[in-house]
C-alpha cells in the first residue's frame, strides 16, 4: 500500500502543524522510523530534500526499502519489521 503522502511533490515546502511520539508500532510508524534513522522527519521532507517523486517499498510488506541520507549514502532495509517496540516512543509521528 502506499502511504498516504505520495501525491505530495518534491518541489512543495510543506512544513508540519504539530507533532507527537508514537505510541505503539503500526506499518507507518516503521516507515517513519526507517526514515528518521536516515536523518529525515518523514516522506515528505525526504522528497523535498532529494528531490525525488519515489521511494523503493517492498511490495510484500510495503516498508521502506532504501533511502539515501543527507551526505549521499545510501541505507537499506529489511523487508521484516526493524523498529523494536522499545523504539517506538523515540519515533516522532508529524501532522500536517
Amino acid at each position: 500500500k502506499m502511504s498516504e503522502v505520495s501525491g505530495v511533490t518534491a518541489s512543495a515546502d510543506i512544513k508540519p502543524k504539530s507533532k507527537h511520539h508514537a505510541k505503539q508500532w503500526s506499518g507507518d510508524v516503521e516507515n517513519l522510523y526507517r526514515f528518521q534513522q536516515a536523518g529525515y522527519r518523514d516522506e515528505i521532507e525526504y522528497k523535498q530534500v532529494k528531490q525525488v517523486d519515489m521511494v523503493e517499498y517492498w511490495p510484500e510488506t510495503g516498508f521502506v526499502k532504501k533511502l539515501q541520507r543527507r551526505d549521499n549514502t545510501f541505507y537499506y532495509y529489511n523487508k521484516q519489521r526493524e523498529c523494536e517496540d522499545k523504539e517506538v516512543h523515540k519515533v516522532k509521528v508529524y501532522v500536517y
